[in-house]
């Protein structure tokens, strides 16, 4: 049986998107993550060496989300997954990445992606998105 681990709000200043304003200034973006793992031997021992560090995947996304840049939020969405997937002991992960006060004609509050991959499935598709670094042209 999988239990489920939630990561809510993860906030940061990041450059995806395809507008210059976009790519150059940047906006603001909300990340939750949920991971499903087995946390029986978590719950037994109460140590957090037998569970996945909150604070390491919290990290990872503000790492990710900072330092590169994608036009798509679906792309960052992507990478966000299987990097999780890749360094943590998870079967599941879905992530929602929210761009918050998009570019947009109108009022809008935020617009999202959600992806949701099982270890199986990122194995088949790893590494089928571009990588970017800020500053790098497409």
């Amino acid at each position: 049986m999988l239990d489920i681990i939630l990561i809510e709000g993860i906030r940061f200043h990041g450059f995806h998107g395809l507008t210059k304003m976009e790519r150059q200034i940047g906006v603001r973006y909300s990340v939750d993550v949920e991971m499903a793992a087995d946390l029986t031997a978590a719950a037994a021992s109460d140590r957090v060496s037998e569970t996945i560090d909150y604070r390491k995947v919290h990290q990872l996304v503000v790492e990710i989300g900072r330092r590169e840049s994608y036009h798509l939020i679906e792309t960052l969405s992507a990478h966000l997954v299987e990097e999780i997937l890749r360094r943590f002991p998870v079967e599941r992960v879905r992530v929602l990445v929210r761009k918050e006060t998009p570019v947009l004609d109108g009022i809008v509050d935020s617009v999202g992606v959600q992806v949701e991959r099982t270890r199986a499935e990122a194995a088949a598709t790893a590494g089928n998105h571009p990588r970017r670094n800020r500053g790098e042209r497409a």
